[in-house]
């Protein structure tokens, strides 16, 4: 069984619990669920953001520990001093080792988009993403049919989230559908874990224009992040290359520095 195939069980298995614990009718009463959404498509083409998701993360079944005492808190506000666009948020725990409140938390301290990043194959946990704060869900292609990705999208759409429908094949992108917000190019193969950001390059010319595009997965220097951009993402989602840093707000900061000199860098050779 793959890694991926674990988490889903597992996750069937969480939700049970969950809708027990906390059934929809609490979800409903919670501060967040009826307050306004903040459009993550609006702030990833804004022409004064860098269109950089930065991603709060503990842990990963690829890499292990990344950092495991990270302070919600200080992160996502340094992320967004640092010029990110928005934040996600892993709140699976037991591969991820995130948590609900992580959202929560973020969400008290920040007022930007925030994507609630996790393993979603119940309209539950699409409930659940309204009532901790999220701003938009990750639908992914690879563990859901196109009859629940369009169920899925359908609940989230009447609750005003958007929606990614994360992808990683061309095939894939069959399964996308009217209520779909954003097509994100997984770099990560999930069965095998291996990152190939040419995954990005390969796919991007088939994805329907009307979409908002974003790569996801193995970014790791601002030189591939600005190979990205000229391509034509609209976004790119990082984690790793900031939450193995002791500070990822400030090498949140630092990559987005860098990625600019890259434009100021091309835009010198233009008027040469």
């Amino acid at each position: 069984m793959s890694i991926l195939q674990q988490i889903v069980r597992q996750k069937k298995e969480e939700v049970k619990q969950r809708k027990m614990l906390y059934p929809i009718k609490l979800l409903e009463r919670s501060e967040h669920f009826n307050s306004p959404v903040v459009s993550l498509k609006s702030y990833l083409t804004k022409k004064d953001k860098s269109g950089i998701i930065a991603e709060i993360k503990r842990q990963s079944p690829s890499k292990g520990i990344l950092n495991k005492y990270v302070s919600v808190e200080q992160t996502s506000i340094g992320y967004m001093q640092a010029g990110a666009s928005a934040l996600s948020v892993l709140t699976d725990e037991p591969f991820f080792g995130g948590i609900n409140n992580d959202l929560i938390v973020a969400r008290q301290y920040n007022y930007c988009p925030i994507l609630r990043k996790d393993f979603i194959i119940d309209e539950y946990q699409v409930i659940e993403a309204r009532a901790i704060g999220a701003d938009a869900i990750l639908l992914i292609a690879s563990v859901l049919s196109d009859e629940e990705i369009s169920h899925l999208a359908s609940i989230a759409k009447k609750l005003n989230l958007e929606i990614i429908l994360e992808i990683h094949t061309k095939e894939e992108l069959n399964k996308l559908n009217d209520n779909i917000d954003i097509v994100g190019v997984n770099n990560r193969d999930l069965t095998t874990f291996v990152t190939d950001i040419e995954r990005s390059m390969e796919l991007y010319d088939h994805i329907p224009k009307q979409f908002i595009k974003i790569s996801e997965s193995g970014i790791h220097t601002p030189e591939i992040a600005y190979k990205l951009k000229k391509k034509g993402f609209d976004g790119l989602l990082i984690g790793e290359q900031f939450m193995t840093s002791s500070q990822p707000g400030h090498a949140c900061a630092q990559f987005i520095q860098e990625l600019k000199q890259l434009y100021v860098s091309e835009d010198l050779r233009t008027q040469e």
